[in-house]
């Protein structure tokens, strides 16, 4: 589930067309429910991080993206208690026929940043993320081997 205990690791797709249009979700329940955000969702055990990101965004859009790399983390605790770190991807979509996950989501689009700027109903994280002229991206190195010692059946660098 992506959970440790009480350490949470999430992703997320920022996922931006050729001409500049973002994909966004309106999720059915929780903090961000009837908000515009990115799709999003906890890491599984026997994924990498960017795995993780392309399959939530597919889960909940019905979207195939190119991981592009990362470009940022958002960290927080929760009443004292609760890690909550969610790693932040740009994606590239492969195609732009959304469908989305109705059991989950009330909505999914493309939207251009100014739609996005303008709607009270975007999340923080978009709102910050609009903002920024440019999204510096660490990007994945080529697969690597430590070795045999740790056991990795995979293993990636994002830098």
């Amino acid at each position: 589930m992506g959970k440790r205990e009480n350490v949470w690791l999430a992703v997320a797709g920022i996922v931006v067309t050729d001409d500049g249009r973002w994909l966004v979700v309106k999720k059915r329940y929780g903090g961000l429910k009837g908000k515009w955000s990115f799709p999003a969702g906890f890491v599984d055990a026997n994924e990498t991080v960017d795995e993780a990101v392309k399959r939530e965004v597919l889960e909940e859009t019905g979207i195939n993206v190119k991981v592009d790399g990362l470009v940022g983390i958002r960290s927080g605790v929760i009443k004292e208690k609760i890690s909550d770190n969610m790693l932040l991807f740009l994606c590239t979509p492969l195609h732009t026929d959304v469908v989305y996950q109705e059991s989950e989501l009330s909505d999914a689009a493309f939207k251009t940043l100014e739609e996005l700027e303008n709607d009270p109903a975007s999340s923080l994280l978009i709102h910050y993320c609009a903002k920024l002229s440019n999204l510096s991206v660490l990007k994945e190195t080529n697969d690597m081997d430590p070795g045999q010692i740790f056991n990795y059946s995979s293993y990636k660098l994002f830098f």
